[in-house]
């Protein structure tokens, strides 16, 4: 198993000089058309270890920059073998009018330098051809270990020029790894890379686990495991690998959620047929009830200004959900579709939207509405579609969906990601059936 702290470590060393040009893509509109972007081959000095072994960070990199950009849905790449003007170093001047005649609004030019010792050095220009202006010039090292989170972290500046937004593709993945019959079902608590590599294992499959969340400091996951068929609320340690039961509490515990801070973890805690919300501050293990009365209060999710949390409950008789003030006072039902339960709310990064899960009939959706319950608007929809969690940046949900199998077989559970426009669903491979995603923060 590779070392899971060097997802965690800082790996590069960014030197941006400024530029002030007016290219720019909204990633507010439904509709908005793809940037075309020309992305020639990164220049390598090919001469390091990787070239004598047949391995070309250059190819590699850029490979991964592509399918970053692409996957987006923001971005769409000029096909290589139309480019007129061929670089030989990082310093030559773009030939702007090579560049217009494809319609490439965007060029990105790039060079890499491979030491025989450990070290790479990416450097990279983001050039508007329109205004002819540079956009931005970085220069980026790393281990060769970590080149992927480099090429990662080339994307993301890539997109957060062009879109004002910060980018979300130097992250990770925590979900629950499915395998076996129904009746004798393995989950695993596992972690790859947003866009699927560099999957393993954290637990052995001995125990089901459910519902992973991530620390905002990516030293834990939290997640529900069921040791010697008892369901509790764990932390696994990131640093150690070691994991350890949160709190006291003689029943059951689950649904875990990190406060903005990380200093806190809600949780449900079911006793005597009722399941109430409480708040754990982490460094004392002290715990403060938040919900109390005859009812069903779980998912519970803050608000990423920690001032408020969002939980779903049958307290009106049957799932919705509500908003209350991070006390527990105040408490606002603000799910109002006539027919419909809703269960698994999520507030988004940006505070501006709340994903949730809603059963409708003999469907399932996924949707976002505004933390006042107005603006609601269904993102995908299936026979089976649960668990939505928000990339870092608030722009994309993640999710696990099973289409309605056949009278002899289960079909499939797999991830899927799709952007708050709905417009560009696209599926996350990984190597068995998968659910319960859970988005880390940005490496």
């Amino acid at each position: 198993m590779k070392k899971l702290f060097s997802l965690i470590i800082a790996l590069f060393i960014t030197i941006t000089t400024p530029a002030h040009a007016q290219l720019n893509v909204s990633i507010n509109g439904a509709t908005q058309a793809p940037i075309p972007v020309a992305f020639p081959n990164i220049i390598s000095d090919n001469h390091g270890i990787g070239a004598f072994l047949g391995f070309s960070y250059a190819n590699k990199v850029r490979d991964v920059v592509l399918a970053d950009l692409e996957r987006s849905g923001l971005f769409r790449i000029i096909n290589e073998r139309s480019y007129i003007q061929k670089f030989n170093g990082i310093d030559d001047q773009p030939i702007f009018g090579d560049w217009k005649v494809l319609n490439a609004e965007a060029l990105v030019q790039s060079a890499i330098l491979e030491e025989d010792g450990n070290e790479l050095k990416l450097r990279f220009k983001l050039w508007d051809v329109v205004s002819q202006k540079e956009l931005m010039y970085e220069v980026y090292t790393a281990d060769k270990n970590n080149w992927r989170r480099m090429a990662h972290s080339m994307a993301d500046a890539i997109y957060e020029r062009l879109t004002g937004d910060k980018g979300y593709f130097n992250t990770v993945i925590a979900y629950i790894s499915e395998s076996g019959p129904a009746s004798r079902r393995t989950k695993r608590l596992a972690m790859m890379d947003q866009d699927g590599d560099g999957h393993h294992f954290l637990t052995s499959g001995a125990n089901l686990v459910l519902t992973p969340r991530f620390s905002p400091d990516m030293q834990y996951i939290a997640y529900l495991e069921f040791v010697n068929n008892k369901p509790r609320v764990y932390m696994y340690n990131l640093r150690t690998q070691k994991t350890e039961v949160l709190g006291n509490f003689p029943g059951m515990t689950f649904a875990p959620s990190f406060s903005p801070d990380g200093k806190y973890v809600l949780m449900s805690y079911a006793k005597n047929g009722v399941t109430d919300i409480y708040e754990m501050n982490l460094a004392t293990k002290e715990s403060k009830k938040l919900t109390s009365g005859p009812s069903i209060d779980t998912s519970p999710s803050y608000s990423p200004d920690g001032e408020k949390i969002v939980f779903n409950s049958d307290r009106g008789g049957n799932q919705q959900i509500y908003v209350m003030d991070r006390d527990g006072s105040n408490i606002e039902r603000i799910s109002f579709r006539q027919g419909s339960r809703y269960a698994t709310p999520v507030w988004s990064p940006r505070g501006d939207y709340i994903a949730f899960t809603r059963m409708e009939g003999k469907q399932f959706y996924i949707g976002v509405m505004y933390p006042d319950g107005s603006g609601e608007r269904t993102l995908a929809t299936g026979w089976l579609v649960e668990g939505p969690t928000w990339s870092p940046n608030g722009r994309v949900i993640m999710f696990h969906r099973q289409n309605k199998g056949s009278a002899t077989s289960n079909a499939p559970i797999q991830l899927y990601s799709v952007d708050i426009t709905g417009q560009n669903e696209r599926l996350v491979l990984t190597p068995g059936d998968a659910s319960d995603p859970a988005w880390s923060p940005l490496l």
